[in-house]
């Protein structure tokens, strides 16, 4: 059993981790990390309710029951919601308000989500609830639970949700399939709600006071969406850098940019971890000695020599939104929260995901330069400027017979482009909703849209220049680079074969690409 505060690894998790086949996690309030979400999401990891958590979820479904059958107003409980919170609800009507809530905001438009976003998104909701601020009933948090368990994944449209009272349209198509409406899909086919929960043995559930509220007021789909697109970051800067080093060698670059006296001066420690993994993985470089002396070059241009700032910068950002990830994977961002050790139920903002969508929006700018610089070292390679460097025009076999591998800086370009595009921060323009009750909204799941999208753009650009460098490692031959990149470069030659004549790029691309997503470059 892995608990949700153990696992095997630390949450600054940056490979894949695989779980033995009868592991479980177990939901016990404590904050869950990136290999659990990636497992469960990805893999198929089952999950169980500890009993903490369930002790939790009691103590604050009393609260709920007491305030419930009071004369107070609470939100939530015996009100409306938004603009008509004014508006008093009693007696049958308190299942029926949270029933009607659920079908109203299943306003959602658009493709439908991955399965591994949406499986993300109830894992994380029920280890929420689990923390005992939400006042549901232990059986709505076991019914998700078995729904993962059981592979019912709701069909949720990506568009809808503003970022501020909870992920809304999402999160309320999701809660459709948990009363046995909506839609499924179980065992790869796509049913109505009810028949999918039927065909696995489980029954729909009759949502109770705060239970409907409670399901969709949180950033729940926004965390989802932005954790594992960090579990593929984490494994793209790695290769990045190992594609980096792989460029100096193929560009005949120098190590002296790299020297830890340059980098210990400007104080900035990803700039001075970046310098340091570049100085290791060309460790040994024959190249590099066969150029040390009397190269008439004075110096490397930025994309070479400038590339400890500037990946150095991006993993500094990335670092800065994996913490903010990891605090929100500990959160609970219902609304309102219940306090059973003070009796209260209060009404407030937790919901709101402005901390994600800036860190979110500050992810996309550092894809945006991951992906930058790497095309700026394969437009230098092919263009073949350097008389230093004996490679061929754009890598052709045969100038003017074969074009080469010219037109992949072309597809690297326009990659680039899009990224630059989405790195244009969504988190702030701001549209008011509900009435002006809700007039400051964070937009975080656009952000986080841009993100994956953006982080997806970039895993092909390093692609693109593991190929080209790769190819150009071939002219340097008979001599070695580190023995760091020539790993890399038979990670790459391991499904990638030498360019003889001209061939479409893409299929090579794609292998990369691949490799590259499954941590194959990563040590």
């Amino acid at each position: 059993m892995i608990s949700a505060q153990g696992g095997p690894r630390p949450q600054g998790l940056r490979y894949r981790v695989r779980f033995m086949a009868d592991d479980a996690l177990q939901l016990d309030g404590q904050p869950l990390n990136f290999a659990q979400i990636e497992a469960v999401a990805r893999d198929g990891l089952r999950v169980t309710i500890g009993t903490q958590a369930l002790e939790n979820i009691q103590q604050a479904r009393v609260v709920v029951e007491t305030h419930s059958e009071g004369t107070k107003a609470v939100y939530g409980i015996n009100t409306g919601f938004g603009s008509l919170s004014r508006n008093r609800i009693e007696g049958e009507d308190l299942r029926s308000v949270q029933r009607n809530l659920i079908r109203s905001h299943a306003a959602g438009v658009g493709e439908m989500l991955p399965d591994e976003i949406v499986r993300a998104m109830l894992l994380i909701l029920a280890a929420s609830l689990g923390r005992g601020r939400s006042g549901v009933r232990r059986e709505v948090v076991q019914l998700i639970v078995e729904m993962l368990n059981h592979g019912i994944t709701p069909q949720v449209p990506s568009r809808g949700s503003v970022g501020a009272s909870g992920d809304l349209a999402p999160l309320a198509h999701a809660g459709l399939v948990l009363i046995g409406e909506g839609q499924a899909r179980v065992d790869g086919q796509v049913r109505s709600g009810v028949e999918a929960l039927t065909k696995k043995g489980l029954a729909p559930i009759t949502l109770e006071a705060k239970e409907g509220l409670a399901l969709i007021n949180g950033t729940h789909l926004m965390s989802a969406i932005g954790t594992l697109t960090l579990c593929d970051v984490g494994r793209l800067s790695e290769t990045a850098i190992v594609s980096a080093a792989m460029a100096v060698d193929a560009c005949r670059g120098s190590d002296a940019p790299f020297d830890e006296k340059l980098h210990v001066a400007r104080n900035q420690s990803g700039q001075c971890f970046i310098a340091a993994r570049l100085k290791t993985l060309l460790d040994g470089s024959q190249i590099i000695q066969d150029h040390r002396e009397d190269d008439p070059r004075v110096q490397d241009p930025y994309c070479l020599r400038a590339t400890p700032q500037v990946l150095g910068a991006t993993r500094d950002a990335i670092d800065y939104v994996r913490t903010v990830f990891e605090r929100e994977l500990g959160a609970v961002t219902d609304n309102p929260l219940v306090f059973p050790e003070t009796n209260e139920i209060i009404s407030g903002g937790n919901f709101h995901g402005m901390p994600l969508a800036i860190a979110l929006d500050t992810l996309s700018i550092a894809l945006s330069h991951i992906a930058g610089i790497a095309e700026r070292r394969v437009y230098w390679l092919l263009k073949a400027s350097d008389s230093e460097n004996p490679v061929n025009l754009n890598l052709s076999p045969q100038p003017g017979l074969h074009s080469g591998l010219m037109i992949t800086q072309y597809t690297a370009a326009a990659l680039c482009n899009e990224i630059q595009t989405l790195a244009t921060p969504a988190s702030v323009a701001n549209i008011p909703t509900s009435a002006g009750m809700e007039d400051y909204n964070s937009f975080g799941v656009t952000s986080a849209h841009q993100a994956r999208q953006a982080v997806d753009l970039a895993i092909n650009v390093i692609a693109i220049e593991l190929l080209v460098m790769a190819e150009a490692m071939e002219y340097q031959r008979p001599l070695k680079s580190g023995a760091g990149v020539e790993a890399a470069y038979k990670t790459v030659r391991s499904v990638v074969p030498r360019l003889t004549e001209d061939r479409p790029p893409a299929p090579d691309i794609a292998a990369i690409a691949r490799l590259i997503r499954a941590g194959a470059f990563c040590t």
